[in-house]
């Protein structure tokens, strides 16, 4: 899709996860709200599957305009071939101007296989996502109301912002928990909008005979109160202790990419750029250097208390406290004077 078009809306995939909308998509319709009233173009999402119509409402709610609804039998469960075949379509015959997806498994496969298709540009994992202006070299007149598509690059150390001025759509990639959810709103009406998803002679590469979820073992998304370890933490017996200051605080356990590539925690409790993206009222890092990954996953915290035995470790340069010692020998204390009724806070002077 070579031609450029101004007026095209902005585009999100509604991936489902069994009988509802992932959290990713959703999070995303608060940008795309805003990127779609800068553009003065609708918003719209694509909702892809079998039996899926009755999720259309969910995504008005959450600030669609318009939701293109493609439902068929062959589409019942992800594969790259046939949703590939149903978005590369409707592309085609919409010219949407921006699409965006979930950097979840799905979204990852397939982004650039419709980007591929589209011979256009592709963006993953963005943390950010604004409109504005792009002067290519060697020209006086600037690109107006680009996607600029916002990511770290060279393992973090810097902020690249990418543009695609002159192949169409613009899409990108966005990682859960970047965007903060908006609050839905039962009353908004939006457009349903019934599409044929052309499978007519389409054969599917895979029959899918049976499937099997797991669910994750913490939403750390939810958790108001985070106590997470880093490398320092030294082994996993010595992440009970964490464990044991989660139990009276009523938080949820986190680490390091380090921690989970060691062995120490299990990947589903990994905060960072490759894990979860967490916001919550209180975030207890032990042992964590404070890399730039790390970082970019838990510095929106409401509050940070680090606790670490190298007074010049990064995450200190954040946080709201810090402890600059052995938390085999700070967190006991914490914990025995939570258990005795004291504050968080008189836990920390204690």
């Amino acid at each position: 899709m070579s031609e450029l078009n101004r007026k095209g809306e902005v585009w999100i995939f509604a991936e489902v996860d069994g009988t509802k909308v992932s959290d990713v998509p959703l999070e995303l319709m608060s940008k795309g709200t805003e990127l779609a009233k800068t553009l003065d173009v609708p918003l719209a999402a694509v909702l892809v599957g079998k039996n899926v119509s009755r999720l259309a409402d969910t995504l008005v709610a959450y600030g669609a305009d318009r939701v293109y609804l493609v439902e068929h039998a062959g589409l019942a469960h992800y594969q790259t071939a046939s949703y590939n075949h149903v978005l590369c379509r409707m592309i085609e015959r919409f010219k949407p101007q921006i699409v965006l997806f979930g950097a979840t498994a799905i979204g990852r496969d397939l982004a650039p296989t419709v980007a591929s298709a589209m011979k256009c540009g592709l963006t993953a994992d963005c943390t950010d996502l604004q409109i504005g202006n792009h002067t290519e070299p060697g020209e006086s007149a600037p690109h107006t109301n680009l996607l600029h598509q916002i990511r770290p690059a060279f393992g973090g150390n810097i902020i690249a912002t990418i543009v695609n001025f002159d192949r169409w759509p613009q899409m990108a990639t966005v990682r859960e928990g970047v965007m903060p959810m908006g609050t839905p709103d039962a009353n908004r009406k939006g457009q349903v909008i019934a599409v044929d998803a052309d499978m007519d002679g389409f054969d599917l590469p895979l029959e899918i005979i049976e499937t099997h979820r797991r669910a994750k073992k913490v939403n750390l998304k939810a958790a108001r109160i985070i106590v997470a370890g880093g490398a320092g933490v030294g082994s996993r017996e010595n992440f009970k202790l964490l464990w044991d200051l989660a139990g009276v605080l009523g938080a949820a356990v986190g680490g390091s990419r380090a921690a989970v590539d060691l062995g120490y925690v299990d990947h589903d409790h990994q905060v960072g750029q490759t894990g979860t993206t967490v916001r919550p009222a209180l975030y207890i890092a032990c042992g964590i250097s404070g890399a730039v990954q790390h970082r970019a996953g838990m510095q929106e915290s409401a509050k940070i208390l680090a606790i670490n035995s190298d007074r010049e470790a990064p995450i200190f340069s954040i946080a709201h406290y810090g402890i600059v010692g052995d938390f085999t020998q700070v967190l006991p204390r914490m914990i025995k004077a939570i258990r005795s009724g004291a504050s968080v806070e008189a836990a920390v002077k204690a």
